[in-house]
């Protein structure tokens, strides 16, 4: 059983995902304070100083009542739009860039052949006859 757990853990793909957990984890600190920091003062301005993340009602009477914060939910659909938009981006990057190399492997495959190593040693036997 430990060696399937091993075999599991070896293969790329559980590898690959465990990266990209790690840099989502990262990118998400940085896209939150690319939000709170710099689009939410921008965005504050234009509406007269409003700050979203404080926006909402209460559902009740007393300190102990519900709050409807709909302003955070506005905060959250921004940075998913961001974060959505940025991995849009880096898809089409990462597209561009294989669709660069199997254009590159379809030249390389479409160049003539030179001789196979068989025929080269016939050649060089013949060769070697004559003289």
């Amino acid at each position: 059983m430990l060696n399937e757990f091993k075999d599991f853990i070896a293969k790329g793909n559980v590898m690959d995902m465990a990266v990209g957990i790690i840099i989502g984890a990262a990118f998400t600190a940085i896209v939150t304070s690319l939000v709170d920091d710099l689009i939410n003062p921008i965005i504050s301005l234009f509406m007269g100083g409003i700050d979203f993340s404080g926006m909402g009602f209460k559902l009740g009477e007393g300190e102990e009542a519900a709050v409807f914060a709909y302003g955070n939910f506005i905060m959250a659909l921004i940075n998913f739009l961001i974060i959505a938009w940025v991995v849009f981006i880096l898809v089409k990057m990462v597209n561009r860039v294989k669709d660069a190399a199997v254009k590159q492997e379809e030249v390389a495959e479409e160049a003539p052949a030179g001789p196979s190593q068989e025929e080269l040693l016939v050649e060089i036997r013949d060769l070697l006859k004559k003289a």
